[in-house]
């Protein structure tokens, strides 16, 4: 295959130890242009092809969302992104619905991610392009348009099956995925639990593509992403001048996932306040958009995960008891990677196989390492590993000193990640949240403090781990420890 040629990417910020350090970032994989304004961004963009931009959003004189609606007006094409260190709901909505920010990312951020995110951010521009270039071949082939819809139906389909939750062949998930498959076609809620990182969306596109809507939309959101406002506007849609940032109307996911599936992640994050609305959405079969006078009628059926105990949840009042109803029709469980160990060598053999570098396998006491591990980011977690020891091994097998210390370190004594062995629930319970709390209080010295790096590493997003720390008492009034 042809190597094709590094996207142009424009970072803008005001602060030029940021520039440097987004430069030395990202400059391996792209062209980087760079600017101290948004005055001198706009220079950059009328002399360069720039395909991406990178703008800071507090900046002297103007704020990244304008630079970016002015730069959308110009050249429309180009994928927008705001890098910020503020997180209010009114600056996220303006630059969505006015600069068209295809991600709002929060200072500080992690190279990886970061990383990450552009080259979805290159792939994405790459794909604007070839749709235009197909939209204007088949523009008179409707024909063709319908045949290659329906072969991309077919693969999404065949990429979302149940063997895509690998597994071995005594696993625990194989009851779990025999009762998803025999409730796939029966259209009633379903409610998956379980910790971060198990594989909850996996389940649900499978629960979604071998039920009677699979030729509808699939459609995700992470509740937990988000405030009440946003999230109300994301699911339900918005009129034009609902809302001051709103140029524009926007319709909600719901409507996107007419005839389908939408899919709720971290539903148990979602406040009272708003769980009101989702349940009359609910119930009543019917979204009203914000600013509308008229409801719209939906047909969606809906699939929502948590890593929170939501019955707990309900019996404290943080969760409605009508809505925990509406959502569990029926309720699924995924074991944790540590409940299920025998599961990691096929996963990891898996992820060998499908990776670039096929013909490498670990080492003996490198599957020891893995196998012993307790996993608290489970499978995420573990990909993580084996990505890291592909990236840094050189020869055909890959050893334990390419895992990072803390996969290589055996547990430490006293500590037991399989306490589920006692009979009484409470003592249990307790015996979780203490394994649970030196977990993260390890993590949290690890990282001195940084949270977005803690929840990385366990594979939780930023708000599952504020909620964590608050519920095991490791942060008080903002302040950890």
């Amino acid at each position: 295959m042809t190597a094709r040629a590094p996207l142009s990417v424009l970072v803008v910020d005001d602060e030029q130890r940021s520039l440097e350090t987004l430069r030395r970032t990202l400059e391996d994989h792209f062209t980087i242009f760079s600017a101290v304004s948004a005055e001198e961004g706009m220079t950059v963009m009328e002399s360069e092809y720039i395909q991406i931009v990178l703008s800071d959003q507090r900046m002297p004189g103007t704020s990244g969302v304008e630079f970016l609606r002015s730069v959308r007006s110009r050249w429309p094409n180009t994928v927008r992104l705001i890098l910020s260190g503020h997180t209010e709901a009114q600056d996220i909505i303006a630059g969505i619905n006015e600069a068209g920010i295809w991600q709002y990312l929060l200072k500080p951020w992690h190279p990886d991610q970061l990383l990450l995110t552009l080259q979805s951010a290159a792939g994405l521009w790459r794909l604007q392009q070839e749709n235009q270039r197909l939209t204007l071949e088949l523009r008179s082939s409707p024909e063709h348009l319908s045949q290659r819809v329906a072969n991309l139906r077919l693969k999404a389909k065949s990429q979302a099956g149940f063997d895509r939750l690998t597994r071995a062949n005594d696993s625990p998930l194989n009851a779990v995925c025999a009762l998803a498959e025999k409730i796939s076609g029966h259209d009633l809620s379903v409610l998956i639990t379980g910790e971060s990182g198990t594989g909850k969306e996996l389940l649900a596109r499978a629960i979604h593509y071998a039920s009677n809507r699979a030729d509808q939309p699939f459609v995700v959101e992470n509740c937990g992403a988000m405030p009440d406002t946003l999230l109300e506007s994301e699911l339900f849609g918005h009129k034009r001048g609902a809302f001051t940032g709103a140029t524009e109307s926007r319709i909600g996911l719901f409507q996107q996932a007419d005839g389908g599936t939408l899919f709720l992640d971290e539903i148990g994050e979602t406040s009272p306040a708003f769980q009101v609305k989702l349940l009359r959405a609910l119930q009543e079969g019917e979204v009203r958009p914000v600013g509308s006078p008229r409801p719209v009628a939906v047909d969606v059926r809906l699939i929502a995960a948590t890593n929170r105990n939501l019955e707990a949840d309900v019996a404290s009042g943080r969760f409605r008891e009508d809505l925990y109803y509406r959502v569990a029709g029926i309720t699924l469980y995924l074991p944790a990677l540590r409940e299920r160990p025998q599961d990691i060598a096929p996963i990891v053999a898996q992820l060998l196989k499908t990776s670039s570098q096929q013909r490498r396998q670990m080492s003996e006491q490198a599957m020891k390492c893995l196998i012993g591990h307790a996993w608290p980011g489970n499978v995420r977690e573990l990909q993580n590993e084996v990505r890291r020891a592909l990236a840094l091994g050189d020869g055909p097998e890959l050893g334990a000193e390419l895992l990072s210390d803390r996969v290589r370190q055996p547990a430490k004594p006293g500590i037991s990640l399989n306490a589920a062995t006692d009979s009484d629930t409470g003592l249990l319970k307790h015996q979780l949240e203490r394994v649970e709390a030196q977990l993260i209080g390890d993590a949290m010295l690890r990282h001195k403090g940084n949270k977005t790096h803690v929840a990385d590493e366990l594979g939780l997003t930023r708000v599952g781990l504020r909620m964590k720390l608050i519920r095991l008492g490791l942060e008080k009034d903002g302040t950890p420890f």
